[in-house]
């Protein structure tokens, strides 16, 4: 029951905060005004990608928390959400999109950092976070696109 109630821990933190800072950080009129890459998905691609993306995060960390609450592995996972929730306030709370390509390129550091330090010992873990790589390189390759453009 307790790794139950952790694992519920995990989900809420995650796709709790990252909900709630998405929801305090809309595109508004200033996003709409950028000029963005061919490449640019839609709007409401967003949502639902992130939401299965927080749940993966969620499982990938109560999963490295069962196994090792204090280790290396661990400590990268909260680094990696730290500045996955400091993204959208960046971006788009104080409309910088130089300093947001930064986040998110340490953002993808930590997030591949991590795959690589439970990909021997957690393998579920390293592929739930296989697809956040995936998006998160690619949602670097967007925001360094639109600090171009603009």
């Amino acid at each position: 029951m307790r790794r139950i109630v952790t694992l519920v821990l995990f989900i809420a933190l995650v796709f709790g905060g990252g909900t709630l800072i998405g929801v305090s950080n809309m595109p508004g009129e200033w996003y709409a005004g950028l000029t963005k890459p061919p490449f640019n998905p839609p709007n409401w691609i967003f949502g639902p990608v992130w939401s299965l993306l927080y749940v993966m995060i969620a499982v990938a960390g109560w999963r490295t928390w069962e196994r090792r609450p204090a280790g290396a592995a661990m400590q990268v996972w909260f680094a990696q959400l730290a500045a996955n929730f400091a993204w959208s306030p960046t971006f788009f709370g104080m409309q910088s999109p130089g300093l947001a390509l930064v986040v998110v390129l340490v953002m993808l550091a930590l997030v591949l950092l991590f795959i690589h330090l439970v990909r021997h010992r957690d393998s579920v873990s390293a592929w739930l976070f296989a697809p956040y790589a995936a998006w998160v390189a690619f949602a670097s390759l967007l925001n360094a696109s639109i600090v171009v453009l603009n």
